[in-house]
């Protein structure tokens, strides 16, 4: 079965951006993993995302198509990152999502995908 490994947590963590050390470790701990779960066969797809300042939101309100700058929700955590795994159950997939690096405080939701 597929799951959605999604990877939330403060940005606030990485000020700074992407030539932080803090940032550069949590980058290398991720590559360390997703090279674990494709050598095992396990990893379908997976990527970092930019940070929210780089992100748009569309939104429909009345019908009515309204464009605003960065993520919609308003939350302490953004969504950085997922994993797309391929395992035989939930207990495998919440298995994986315990090894994912945070920097700090974060939360991993694990959702089956759709058929």
């Amino acid at each position: 079965m597929k799951y959605i490994l999604l990877i939330y947590e403060d940005e606030a963590n990485f000020v700074g951006g992407k030539d932080t050390p803090s940032y550069r470790a949590m980058v290398a701990s991720h590559m360390a993993l997703a090279g674990e779960l494709a050598a095992q066969g396990v990893l379908q797809a997976g990527s970092g995302l930019a940070f929210t300042t780089e992100a748009k939101t569309v939104r429909t309100s009345r019908g009515k198509k309204m464009l605003h700058d960065g993520p919609f929700a308003e939350t302490r955590e953004q969504l950085g990152g997922y994993y797309v795994i391929e395992v035989a159950d939930l207990d495998a997939a919440l298995a994986i999502a315990h090894r994912v690096p945070l920097g700090a405080d974060g939360a991993i939701e694990v959702r089956p995908l759709s058929d």
